[in-house]
């Protein structure tokens, strides 16, 4: 898997050598691998990562100081994705957050690496929200902290038009800075190709198409009811990138079984880029007074998106199914991955760079903590690097891949290190073992102290 930074391609998996462990290890150059260290090596040094960084707040994060994005400082955060310069990896994802024009000039005030805005589509006027439309799953009883987060909210209700003058007033103002439009539509060829073509002139960047929103209008085949269907997505996807000039992200739904048959028709439609996940198809929960499930609509509900904290697990495990696939499908041909799932951290964000991801994607944790969020996450990325002697987010993107594998390897890689270590401490045990030449090393396996 690699990423594309104009006609050079710089490579996607790096130092496959060895495990990532969350700690400061020895400095190592560019063409050393990276170490590995034991479990016991942890628990003997006495710096897990738990010691200095468990149950510290948002507040408590270091925060990086920007400029256009670009930290002043430290380690590199710079990321060149399918030609387009990003000054950092985090980028604001497709949601409230990108909704108009003032919170996006925030957002490119603030120093986020990209904005992607609200979805968008051709007739607003078939989109109509209601209130309320979120409801919070929180960690316990007696905190305000929030690890679930639920939405039934639509695509912009805003006016196509208004839209794309939107878009060009943020070209204008933040010229060397990234503005994707998401888009969504019916199945429909010209209704595709007059969206792409229309928001190219508005100047934006690149394109994420949204085959992913669980409550996106599916008896329109839009958002999730296209994105479950490869076939497809593979057509429209066709559309987009045969009018498309600049790259296309296709953005997976996380609702189906397995999230790389559609990743596999995004890219072999000749997308670019593909972003996951998007939030998981939801019940937050009934409320025990009134009977009624929550957010609850004049007393009713529909199933919605869940997102936040609790979701970062199961968007580790599809960003990583589609890295692996990526790799062995696609590798050399220039396509990224956007990675997307409950990333309040710049450790949280570590996790979707190590497994091969260029972008990292914030939506719920901007509704959370607000804009400035960005100097928290840079941060957070940089004291990670500096823990590892990271130069660059490249000296280490994608190193976790290579330790995954199946169940039944993990039994047989266990079963030989048993073997080894019991091996190993037997020593020998019959007298025609002993050798000549390794009389003293065997000698010393039998000392006792």
């Amino acid at each position: 898997m690699f990423v594309s930074g104009g006609t050079s391609r710089v490579p996607f998996c790096r130092a496959a050598g060895t495990r990532i462990c969350a700690v400061k290890i020895s400095t190592r150059s560019a063409n050393r691998p990276l170490q590995l260290l034991t479990s016991r090596q942890h628990r003997q040094q006495g710096i897990l990562r738990t010691h200095a960084t468990a149950g510290r707040g948002i507040s408590d994060e270091p925060k990086a100081d920007l400029v256009d994005g670009a930290v002043t400082s430290g380690p590199d955060l710079s990321m060149v994705v399918n030609g387009l310069q990003f000054p950092n990896p985090f980028v604001i994802g497709s949601g409230p957050p990108g909704t108009n024009y003032q919170v996006m000039k925030r957002a490119f005030e603030e120093g986020w690496g990209g904005v992607i805005a609200k979805t968008v589509s051709l007739d607003s006027s078939k989109v109509v929200n209601v209130t309320p439309r979120y409801a919070k799953l929180k960690g316990r009883a007696d905190t305000r902290e929030v690890i679930g987060w639920e939405n039934i909210e639509l695509i912009s209700d805003r006016p196509f038009e208004t839209m794309l003058e939107e878009f060009k007033r943020l070209k204008e103002e933040f010229p060397g800075r990234i503005l994707i439009a998401s888009i969504m539509e019916e199945y429909n060829k010209e209704a595709w190709v007059e969206i792409v073509q229309r928001c190219e002139d508005a100047g934006v960047d690149a394109f994420e198409v949204n085959f992913s929103c669980p409550h996106g209008m599916p008896e329109r085949k839009m958002g999730m009811a296209m994105g479950q269907c490869p076939e497809l997505l593979e057509e429209v996807c066709g559309w987009i990138n045969d009018v498309a000039t600049v790259p296309v992200w296709a953005k997976m739904t996380p609702n189906i079984t397995d999230i790389t048959i559609p990743a596999q028709a995004a890219l072999r439609a000749g997308c670019e880029g593909v972003a996951a996940i998007n939030t998981i198809q939801s019940v937050m929960g009934i409320n025990l007074d009134t009977l009624r499930p929550e957010p609850s609509v004049e007393g009713h509900s529909t199933p919605g998106g869940y997102s936040s904290k609790a979701v970062k697990p199961i968007a580790l495990a599809k960003v990583m199914s589609i890295a692996t696939m990526m790799k062995s499908e696609f590798g050399g041909r220039g396509v990224s991955l956007s990675g997307i799932g409950g990333v309040e951290t710049g450790r949280d964000a570590a996790e979707f760079l190590l497994l091969g991801a260029s972008t990292v994607q914030v939506c719920t944790g901007v509704m959370l903590h607000g804009y400035p969020l960005v100097k928290t996450l840079c941060g957070g990325l940089q004291e990670f690097m500096q823990q590892h002697d990271f130069k660059s987010i490249a000296d280490f993107q994608g190193s976790a891949l290579p330790y995954f594998t199946t169940h039944t390897e993990l039994v047989r890689m266990q079963r030989e290190a048993i073997a080894a270590k019991r091996a190993k401490s037997v020593g020998l045990a019959r007298d025609d073992q002993w050798e000549g030449d390794s009389f003293v090393k065997q000698s010393e396996s039998m000392v006792a102290n």
